[in-house]
């Protein structure tokens, strides 16, 4: 398959290592031309300062962007109307409305769009999930998340801390990750509570979110994202009547990436413990790719696509409203 891609940096630099293991990358672009130059250069792709004009040029049948928060769905809007399937990095723009016209232009065009949520790709997140559907744990109470990093300096004067371009701090960052794995558990939710605070990082939006949501069987996600985690971290444990499943590391920084199922006793107790380790590197990438490709190819619907994004960033909208009063 023919692929574009649109942002250059770090995530699109990961982009295109998993497209060229089974495909073609044909162009890339991005508003600073030494980094398309980079991306080009690594992988015999055509280089771009200009997207529209990459696209006019050489019409690919997949895009994937990667450019910052304020621009994703806009250009996704467009490489969508130009006649491609995109995939476009969470969390798709900056409001549930954006999201809302880019699912209405995938219909209108039957394109594919996808949101990159690809911690759902993550192998111990994916079995958790799996054996969730499989009554491993019975049915579900609960989900409790964390995820959180640590900055680095100078951190508030990057995008991720200017509104305008992010469209907030790190509940838009990471907070949409764990949003989004607990609807894919749980299905739709309301916000019961939301929280943003800003306690270290001097900058205009939030460095915690902490969230309450429930479905409508009041079972209940309580979710944390943070970048004063200082050492990095993901956990995400999901409580059933019958056992419980736990998700810890992402790999890299975030440690080991492990999956333990604690599956309780008729005599209830200290539970059998069985655990599992996916060591690296990081397949979550290519195996977000590769699903993407075959819904291009089968027509299935997409995990995480533009509706469930939509969804998502709606509970954002929420909290950032009640957060404003």
């Amino acid at each position: 398959m023919k692929f574009a891609i649109i942002g250059c940096g770090l995530v699109g630099e990961k982009r295109a290592e998993a497209i060229v293991k089974n495909h073609h990358l044909a162009a890339v672009a991005d508003c600073r031309q030494e980094r398309a130059d980079h991306l080009a250069s690594k992988y015999s792709a055509a280089p771009y300062h200009d997207w529209q004009q990459m696209l006019d040029d050489h019409r690919p049948q997949a895009v994937v962007v990667a450019v910052t928060n304020d621009q994703l769905a806009a250009i996704g809007t467009a490489a969508v109307r130009a006649g491609c399937h995109v995939l476009i990095e969470k969390p798709g723009g900056t409001c549930g409305r954006q999201l809302a016209e880019l699912a209405a232009a995938g219909r209108q065009n039957r394109r594919v769009v996808k949101i990159g949520y690809n911690l759902r790709f993550h192998p111990a997140i994916a079995r958790a999930r799996i054996m969730v559907e499989r009554g491993a744990v019975g049915d579900l109470m609960f989900v409790r998340g964390r995820y959180g990093h640590g900055g680095r300096p100078g951190y508030e004067t990057e995008w991720r801390f200017q509104p305008h371009q992010s469209g907030g701090g790190e509940l838009i960052d990471q907070g949409v990750h764990l949003i989004d794995l607990a609807r894919w558990l749980l299905g739709d939710l309301t916000v019961i509570e939301g929280v943003t605070a800003s306690y270290f990082w001097p900058a205009a939006a939030e460095d915690n979110a902490f969230m309450l949501l429930a479905n409508r069987d009041r079972r209940v996600a309580f979710l944390q994202a943070s970048c004063t985690e200082w050492k990095n971290l993901f956990s995400l444990e999901i409580y059933g009547r019958t056992g419980k499943l736990q998700v810890d590391g992402l790999g890299g920084s975030y440690g080991p990436e492990r999956l333990t199922w604690y599956r309780m006793r008729p005599e209830m107790g200290p539970p059998d413990t069985l655990s599992w380790e996916f060591p690296p590197p990081d397949r979550s990438w290519q195996a977000e790719i590769d699903h993407f490709v075959d819904c291009i190819q089968t027509g299935r619907p997409p995990l995480s696509g533009p509706d469930e994004g939509r969804a998502v960033m709606e509970l954002v909208d929420h909290i950032y409203r009640r957060n404003q009063q």
